[in-house]
C-alpha cells in the first residue's frame, strides 16, 4: 500500500477513521511461480472486476498510527508505507516475524501458544465473528467487511448458528400449532 492510497482526517477532525484504498493483492509465491521470476505476483482483489478497487475503513487508532509512521519516515505520497531498505516490499518473512514477536508481547503465554491471532488475517474473523455475536445484523457486518453476505455466512457459518439460536428457538416456538 502506498501512501497516496490512504485518505487520513484532517488531525483536528472530530471523526478520526481513516480510508484505506487497496487496489490489487501482492501475496508472495515465490520466484519458481512467477512469470517473470519475482516473489511477488500481483494479482486482481479476489471477487472484483478487473481494474476494481476495495475502500476499507481504518480505526482511528490506525489512523494515528499511520499518521505518526508518514512524519517518522518522511514517507511522500508515491511511497509504500511499509519498505525494505532499497525501498521495495517486505519480505515475508520480515512481516511473519514482525508478526510473531507483537503477538509474544501483547498476548499471555497460553494465548500466543494458541491459534490465537496465528496469522493477521485471523484477527479479521475475529472481528466479524464477535460483531455477528454481538447481535450486529449480517447485512451490517458484511457491509463493514466488504464482503458479500454470503461470504460472511459461510465464512462465518458455526458463529451465525450461535447468535441466531436465540431468536430460531422463537421462531419454532411460535410457528407450533397449539
Amino acid at each position: 500500500m502506498r501512501v497516496a492510497d490512504v485518505t487520513l482526517p484532517e488531525s483536528d477532525a472530530d471523526d478520526q477513521w481513516c480510508e484505506l484504498l487497496i487496489h490489487t493483492a501482492t501475496p508472495e509465491v515465490g520466484k519458481q511461480c512467477t512469470g517473470p521470476g519475482e516473489i511477488h505476483e500481483p494479482r486482481e482483489l479476489k471477487g472484483r472486476a478487473e481494474g476494481e478497487t476495495r475502500t476499507v475503513l481504518g480505526h482511528p487508532a490506525l489512523t494515528r498510527i499511520l499518521r505518526q509512521h508518514i512524519a517518522d519516515e518522511q514517507l511522500r505520497p508515491g511511497d509504500l508505507f511499509f519498505q525494505d531498505e532499497n525501498g521495495g516490499l517486505l519480505a515475508g518473512s520480515v512481516i511473519r516475524r514482525a508478526w510473531r514477536s507483537a503477538r509474544r508481547a501483547v498476548l499471555a503465554p497460553h494465548m500466543f501458544d494458541s491459534p490465537t491471532g496465528r496469522c493477521a488475517y485471523d484477527d479479521r474473523n475475529t472481528r466479524l465473528t464477535k460483531w455477528l455475536n454481538d447481535g450486529i445484523p449480517p447485512a451490517r457486518v458484511a457491509e463493514w467487511a466488504r464482503n458479500s453476505v454470503v461470504v460472511l455466512l459461510s465464512t462465518c457459518a458455526r458463529c451465525i448458528e450461535r447468535a441466531a439460536a436465540g431468536p430460531e428457538t422463537a421462531a419454532r416456538s411460535r410457528g407450533r400449532p397449539t
